[in-house]
């Protein structure tokens, strides 16, 4: 894909809040629509780094029509070679408010959260649902995460606690000032210092639940960019999340901002700062 024409759409976008994605990519035809499918989504791919070969980060995911829940199948090519710290631009990185990091890349990772802690900027971890086993690449980034949003079983997995609220204080005490644990349709737990508390899941029609964790992630940053309350921000994830999930689709169902305010009001819902809401 050339250059200009990322520029091109990206000039489109708004700029109040703007992504960019590192990671990597084949060079064939599958990776070059996934890109493509992302710079029209506003993502900025200037650091992307591109390995000889076919895509090995290929997914066909099967959605059950009746519960919208979804089972994910890799297509097996073997995995490309991580990113290197080395290749990385450090600048760049810094040069964000936030750095969202998904657990892959290890070496790569946490030379990133390092230099994002040394500038004082905010790590955001994507940590995974679990049943039990967090590996070692996850652990050594947790002192640098400020806030932890993960899937069921996390907490325990990680502390040995069963009982979320203290899962949540010894998170708090290995780094990260908000720990996130969402649960589903049970809705998320939040700890802080200075509150803890449950969130519910929005009550929707549910066609498809594929990419809502993921947009969930992407909604909490959201609400970190525009200053609001953790509880806000939970409200707002959840809300975000559930309006996915009544379209088929990884990315066909994630909503404006504009779209889930409005279905927060309808349900009585306001924040006080809704401005520049588009």
């Amino acid at each position: 894909m050339a250059v200009d024409w990322w520029a091109r759409q990206l000039s489109q976008r708004p700029s109040w809040a703007r992504a960019g994605f590192i990671g990597t990519a084949g060079t064939d035809d599958a990776a070059e629509l996934k890109l493509r499918s992302m710079v029209e989504a506003g993502v900025d791919l200037s650091r992307l780094v591109r390995r000889d070969g076919p895509d090995d980060q290929v997914i066909v995911v099967h959605v059950h029509a009746g519960t919208g829940e979804r089972v994910f199948s890799s297509v097996g090519r073997g995995s490309r070679r991580p990113l290197s710290p080395d290749e990385l631009d450090r600048d760049y990185i810094t040069s964000a408010d936030y750095l969202h990091l998904d657990g892959f890349h290890a070496e790569a990772a946490l030379a990133a959260a390092r230099w994002m802690k040394e500038a004082g900027k905010t790590v955001v971890f994507d940590g995974s649902r679990t049943s039990g086993y967090i590996g070692e690449h996850q652990r050594v980034l947790i002192p640098y995460v400020d806030v932890l949003i993960t899937g069921a079983g996390f907490g325990r997995a990680l502390t040995g606690r069963t009982d979320i609220w203290k899962a949540g204080d010894a998170i708090l005490q290995m780094g990260p000032r908000i720990f996130v644990e969402t649960v589903g349709e049970a809705g998320s737990y939040t700890v802080t210092a200075s509150e803890r508390f449950h969130t519910p899941a929005f009550r929707v029609p549910v066609v498809d639940t594929t990419g809502a964790g993921d947009v969930f992630h992407g909604a909490y940053i959201v609400g970190l960019l525009r200053g609001w309350t953790p509880r806000q921000i939970a409200l707002f994830a959840a809300a975000v999340a559930a309006l996915k999930c009544t379209q088929l689709g990884g990315r066909a169902g994630i909503p404006t901002l504009a779209a889930t305010m409005a279905f927060l009001r309808e349900r009585g819902i306001t924040f006080e700062d809704e401005r520049s809401v588009r």
